[in-house]
């Protein structure tokens, strides 16, 4: 029975997983391997091709980061202060989960995301029509600079000792350079805390998913970088986002 391997591999909604398999098989034989694999540990949501993001159907392709869900907290505070004409970036997409979230929630929005990673940016324009390939700020068109009023990052931020105490389901099966921060975990985000402020409009946010460990050097990065920073945590979620917000300007929207 699909349901009793897959608990037995480890999978807590088994019945769930086993439905969704069911659905993404083309026959018998498809549905076999796809549970062979989903054993092996391969992420649920890249043996469907899709993943379940702010009431979104997320494309998903194997070596892509898969979207958590806690990442959805990151998409609800952007889109607080977010209305129909800003830009908002998705830098580190992936697979653009976060830009296509912001899209939904607030029409009219102009959004564009970016990726160093080409597999990435292959999968993130299949949720995205405005994806750009490169490393952070210089895969961004120049058009860009001082207008973006959300920049919402999901960078990695995984200490590179601490990658190896990973679940295998992410450490084998999803690329290093989505999970690897660095000695601290922060090397990405000093980077593009550094160049923010080139990139925001006036009273614009710098949004960065990060640790609650973390949290407190993600705002003193901000904090040095000339940004009024905050940290926001939800409990349900698990979830801790750093906001940065540049001193001037629209102080009727704040978070």
């Amino acid at each position: 029975m699909i349901e009793s391997r897959l608990r037995a591999a480890g999978c807590v909604f088994a019945e769930q997983e086993a439905a969704l398999l069911r659905e993404a098989a083309r026959d018998e034989a498809d549905l076999a391997r796809l549970v062979e694999e989903r054993v092996a540990g391969q992420p649920l949501e890249v043996l469907v091709g899709w993943a379940e993001f702010c009431g979104l159907r997320v494309a998903v392709e194997p070596g892509v980061f898969v979207p958590r869900q806690r990442t959805s907290y990151v998409v609800r505070l952007g889109a607080a202060c977010l209305r129909a004409g800003d830009v908002a970036v998705d830098l580190c997409c992936g697979t653009g989960a976060i830009g296509a979230a912001l899209a939904a929630a607030v029409p009219g929005l102009e959004v564009h995301a970016a990726d160093v990673d080409p597999a990435a940016v292959r999968c993130a324009r299949r949720n995205l029509e405005q994806v750009h390939e490169g490393d952070l700020y210089d895969a961004l068109p120049d058009g860009l600079r001082g207008r973006v009023d959300v920049l919402a990052v999901n960078a990695p931020y995984v200490p590179h000792d601490a990658i190896a105490l990973m679940p295998p389901e992410a450490r084998l099966h999803e690329p290093g350079v989505a999970l690897d921060g660095g000695p601290d975990g922060l090397d990405v985000q000093r980077r593009v805390v550094r160049d923010a402020g080139a990139w925001l409009a006036p009273g614009g946010r710098l949004l960065i998913e990060t640790s609650v460990a973390q949290a407190p050097l993600t705002r003193d990065l901000m904090t040095a970088a000339g940004l009024a920073a905050a940290v926001h945590h939800d409990d349900d979620l698990d979830a801790t986002v750093v906001v940065g917000r540049c001193r001037v300007g629209r102080s009727s929207r704040q978070v």
